[in-house]
C-alpha cells in the first residue's frame, strides 16, 4: 500500500482519538457541573430533615433533629486546621468533653439568625465540659467571617474552611453536615449523637446538647 493510501487511515485514527478525548472533556465538565450546582441547592436553608431508616443507626425527631443511641453512633472524622483568627485547631483535642458543631457562612441569613443563641447556649455551659466550634465555609476571605463574629459576639473558634473540604469527611448514611446552616453534637467518645440540619432556636439547642452532657 502506498503512503498516499495509508494517509487517510492515520488521519481517521487521530480524528477518532480528538473525538474521544472532547467527549470524556465534556462528560468530565457535566459532572463538575452537576456537583456544583448540588453543592449550590444546599446551601443556606431555613430548614430540612433527614430520616434514618435501612441500615442507619439514627432517627429523625417531629422537630427536625435526628439523634443516635449510644452504641450506635458514628465516629467524628478528624477535624483540624486554621481557624478564622489564623491559629490551629484540632477538635480531637477537646475528647472527653461534648463538642457542638456549627457549619456556618457569614453570607447565609439563617445563619445569622441563629447566631445569637448559639453564643447564648455557649455562654450557660461552657463551665460542664462543653466546647462550641464553627466551621466557617464559603467565604472567599476571613474578613467577612471575622466581621461576623464581631458583629454577633461569638467567642468561640471557627474553623476556616472556604472549600467545605471539612464537610466531606463525613461519611454519607450518617450524622453528616448537609446544609449550612448544620450543627452536630459530638459525644465524650468523639462520636456524634445529634444532628440538625436547620438553622436553631435556643430551645432546640439546648434539646440537642443537654442530653448529651447529662450521659455518663
Amino acid at each position: 500500500m502506498c503512503a498516499a493510501s495509508r494517509a487517510p487511515q492515520r488521519s481517521n485514527r487521530t480524528d477518532s482519538r480528538n473525538r474521544t478525548t472532547r467527549d470524556r472533556g465534556r462528560a468530565a465538565l457535566l459532572v463538575a457541573g452537576a456537583a456544583a450546582a448540588a453543592l449550590t441547592l444546599a446551601a443556606c436553608t431555613s430548614g430540612g430533615t433527614s430520616g434514618g431508616g435501612g441500615d442507619t443507626n439514627f432517627v429523625t425527631g417531629s422537630n427536625g433533629i435526628a439523634t443516635a443511641k449510644q452504641g450506635d453512633r458514628d465516629s467524628a472524622p478528624e477535624l483540624s486546621g486554621k481557624t478564622v483568627d489564623g491559629t490551629q485547631l484540632d477538635i480531637g483535642d477537646y475528647q472527653g468533653k461534648v463538642v457542638v458543631v456549627n457549619v456556618w457562612g457569614s453570607w447565609c441569613p439563617p445563619c445569622r439568625a441563629e447566631a445569637k443563641n448559639f453564643q447564648k447556649v455557649y455562654q450557660d455551659v461552657k463551665d460542664q465540659g462543653v466546647e462550641f466550634v464553627g466551621i466557617n465555609t464559603r467565604d472567599t476571605s476571613t474578613g467577612p467571617a471575622k466581621a461576623f463574629e464581631k458583629d454577633y459576639g461569638i467567642s468561640y473558634p471557627s474553623l476556616y474552611d472556604p472549600t467545605g473540604k471539612l464537610m466531606l469527611r463525613f461519611k454519607k448514611g450518617t450524622l453528616n453536615p448537609q446544609l449550612i446552616p448544620s450543627t452536630l453534637v459530638i459525644d465524650r467518645d468523639g462520636k456524634v449523637a445529634a444532628r440538625a440540619l436547620q438553622p436553631l432556636s435556643e430551645e432546640k439547642l439546648r434539646s440537642m446538647v443537654e442530653p448529651v452532657v447529662a450521659e455518663k
